[in-house]
């Protein structure tokens, strides 16, 4: 299937590492142009080397989604050298914790507020900079990266999170829509990416196990039997980014090689 990608200009957040990265590559492989945010300078130029073989156009642009004028600065210097933006990708986030879970009466105030300033709030602020443009053209794809945290408890703070990009993005899509503008949230459960050999040997370490065996259970819950790697979410966010995904807006996509013992319907 030609996702008809080939020319359009694409925005990732998070492009230095995990996901955000993996994405990245996956729309310059389908022909795409694609600029790279975030805060790590000579991260980005790594990767914008690496995706260079595919010979679209990569720009790099750092900056920080907790300041609204950096990302405003950041989008107007990807559309003056792309000549405009088609798709967004926001996938800037802290990475979920993999360490013990604070109690209510450990959750400080700033556990949360800093999760919202990252994940929510980084999402709007990039979503409202690149809609303009969209609109004015008639077309547009945004596709923000959350998490299964948002179907489950456990997290306190990694389920308001997500529930709450989750609420952003129904939002964003009843208003774009008529607009030609798509936007979707996808849920990453357990993804394997660069940090899952050190969260593996945390997680042996601390249940006095060898390292396969914490794999396992990690991968306990999952119905294919093993974590999701980070190649095989952008594979579902590129379609989502795609014209032929159009069918889509304002849904959830899950992406964790589904979850044992729920139904969601």
């Amino acid at each position: 299937m030609d996702l008809q990608l080939r020319g359009r200009r694409a925005l990732v957040t998070g492009a230095s590492r995990g996901i955000g990265r993996a994405v990245a590559e996956r729309l310059a492989e389908e022909g795409s142009d694609v600029a790279l945010l975030a805060r790590d300078a000579d991260a980005l130029a790594a990767v914008a080397a690496e995706l260079s073989r595919y010979g679209t156009r990569v720009v790099v642009v750092a900056a920080d989604t907790t300041d609204d004028a950096a990302v405003r600065a950041a989008v107007a210097e990807v559309v003056t050298q792309l000549g405009g933006v088609d798709v967004l990708v926001n996938a800037a986030a802290r990475p979920a914790s993999s360490g013990p879970v604070p109690t209510l009466a450990d959750l400080t105030d700033d556990a949360l507020r800093a999760e919202v300033e990252t994940k929510v709030l980084g999402y709007l602020r990039c979503a409202r900079a690149v809609a303009p443009h969209m609109t004015a053209q008639g077309w547009g794809r945004i596709v923000n990266v959350s998490g299964l945290n948002a179907r489950r408890t456990g997290s306190l703070v990694g389920t308001v999170r997500n529930v709450a990009v989750a609420a952003m993005t129904a939002n964003l899509a009843e208003e774009l829509g008529p607009h030609g503008v798509n936007v979707t949230v996808v849920h990453p459960g357990t993804t394997v990416t660069e940090r899952t050999p050190g969260v593996v040997a945390a997680r042996a370490a601390a249940a006095g196990t060898s390292e396969t065996e914490a794999e396992a259970a990690m991968a306990a819950d999952v119905r294919i039997g093993r974590l999701v790697t980070a190649a095989e979410v952008a594979d579902v966010v590129t379609f989502l980014c795609s014209p032929r995904s159009v069918a889509v807006t304002g849904d959830a996509v899950a992406a964790g090689g589904g979850q044992r013992g729920v139904v969601h319907y």
